[in-house]
């Protein structure tokens, strides 16, 4: 694969993207993060999913370059949740969809379906990734279809394994 050609670095929980039309791309092609000042801001997941594709290199504030290893661990310190989140993240988005956070939905992300963009159109789910030792219960389970239902979403449980699969499990709210 070619070189990263876009640059960003780490600030806070947010990488921030230099100010060129390549940077944009990543919003305007495919949704990644959110266009701010003419720079691109991107959520931890976004910035190393890209980084895996080989698209992003990303580097401290004092210009230190930074590795997928050394990303994951500051990451982790953030969210403790990180891996879970990212293995749902990256899979959703390899099988084509755009998925974005959905924190003021009180779930971890939506997903547009297929071909659609945000701003087109509503997300078609809510997503909420567990690692499968998670014990999940009635009430929980319960509250999570009523965030669904309340959005007018699917509920979409991503329950990831030891070895980073994931199973996904869709509910929704019916009337006899």
């Amino acid at each position: 694969m070619a070189k990263a050609s876009v640059t960003g670095i780490i600030v806070g929980e947010r990488i921030i993207t230099e100010d060129s039309d390549e940077a944009r791309e990543f919003y305007n092609q495919s949704r990644y993060g959110a266009i701010v000042n003419n720079k691109v801001e991107l959520s931890l997941l976004e910035a190393l999913y890209l980084m895996e594709k080989e698209r992003l290199e990303i580097k401290t504030e004092n210009g230190k370059k930074v590795n997928s290893e050394q990303f994951i661990k500051k990451a982790k310190k953030t969210d403790p949740n990180f891996w879970i989140r990212y293995c749902v993240f990256k899979d959703i988005r390899n099988r084509g969809y755009i998925i974005k956070t959905a924190l003021k939905f009180g779930a971890d992300f939506r997903v547009y379906d297929r071909g659609i963009k945000p701003g087109e159109d509503h997300a078609k789910w809510v997503v909420f990734p567990v690692h499968e030792a998670y014990a999940l219960t009635w009430h929980d389970f319960a509250a999570k279809n009523r965030v669904a239902h309340s959005t007018k979403k699917r509920l979409l449980l991503a329950v990831v394994d030891e070895e980073g699969d994931i199973s996904y499990w869709e509910s929704r709210w019916i009337r006899p």
